[in-house]
């Protein structure tokens, strides 16, 4: 096996994004660069495999490998001649014949090979839930189980976060996760409004904030008034990061034109949020507003990216932080 390449094949988004998401962990202090397939042009690839001065350690993902232009999958054809064993080279292919050539190029180096098919069958759904809950470190019933399945078994990425939410929002741990625990989680998806979408956002919780987000427009939410809530979530935010940190909350209210309440729900979440952070989340929602108002062609994909780009800004400024 080549310890300097990973492919991971498969059309199952969320355990692709996952498996990426474990080797970059496992690599901590590595300097890593992402490259998605569509989006490489000529250079692209050489730049990123160039020797860096910052760190020995270098990572290269290249996402969706069979969307890369003809003209850089030759160079990377070029490259696997005498790739360099420095860099770990991770490649994902979603399946079928298209790039082919160049992954059976990569097959020939014997790379670790990780499989990502998938899950269709209602066995196989499941199956996943109660990995899921071992992975989570909860037990569930096999009733509650089958009610995840039938409710959200069409969506994966939508399974595994609320999998994920209900193990969060189910306080004991000794308890097994109950059919009653699932049908109250559903009774809150119908009650879900733009604050709950900001509040998952700004907690750096993307799976959370993008079910939250579906629930509050699945029952009628305007995405203009989802966008509102946000941006004024994030001028809290950044009122709040700008006062002087010894104040009370109602020395500060009149000021800062905030409930006392407010300043102290802003001040626990600004514990994981950078300066840079909370400016890019600002120039995001911008965005964001805009295409809900008209500029974009698919307001709901804007508004999605937006959303998954400030929670994701967020837990990269918390972990350069610890």
């Amino acid at each position: 096996m080549n310890a300097s390449m990973v492919l991971i094949q498969g059309a199952e988004s969320v355990l692709v994004d996952r498996a990426v998401s474990e080797i970059l962990k496992a690599k901590v202090g590595a300097e890593i660069t992402q490259l998605e397939g569509a989006a490489v042009e000529i250079g692209n690839f050489a730049d990123a495999t160039a020797p860096s001065l910052f760190s020995e350690s270098r990572i290269l993902v290249i996402k969706d490998m069979q969307d890369l232009i003809m003209d850089v999958q030759e160079e990377i054809e070029r490259y696997l001649t005498e790739p360099d064993p420095a860099l770990l080279l991770i490649f994902t292919h979603k399946g079928g014949i298209k790039g082919k050539a160049l992954l059976e190029k990569v097959k020939k180096l014997k790379p670790e090979v990780i499989t990502c098919e998938p899950i269709k069958k209602e066995s196989e759904k499941l199956d996943f839930v109660r990995r899921e809950f071992v992975r989570l470190q909860r037990k569930i019933d096999n009733d509650a189980v089958q009610a995840l399945v039938d409710a959200l078994g069409s969506d994966i990425r939508e399974l595994t976060g609320v999998c994920s939410q209900i193990a969060f929002d189910t306080p004991n741990p000794k308890t097994a996760i109950s059919v009653a625990d699932v049908n109250k989680y559903q009774q809150g998806r119908i009650e879900t409004t733009g604050f709950d979408v900001a509040d998952a956002t700004l907690d750096g919780n993307p799976e959370a904030a993008l079910i939250a987000l579906r629930n509050a427009l699945a029952t009628g939410t305007d995405p203009v008034m989802i966008t509102s809530a946000l941006a004024s979530a994030i001028r809290t935010l950044a009122k709040v990061s700008g006062a002087p940190r010894g104040a009370k909350s109602f020395e500060l209210a009149g000021s800062l034109g905030l409930a006392p309440w407010q300043i102290d729900k802003a001040r626990r979440q600004l514990s994981n949020w950078s300066p840079a952070a909370i400016a890019h989340a600002v120039q995001e929602v911008a965005t964001a507003d805009a295409a809900v108002k008209g500029a974009a062609v698919d307001p709901i994909y804007a508004l999605e990216t937006a959303i998954s780009a400030i929670a994701t800004g967020r837990k990269k400024a918390s972990l350069s932080r610890s």
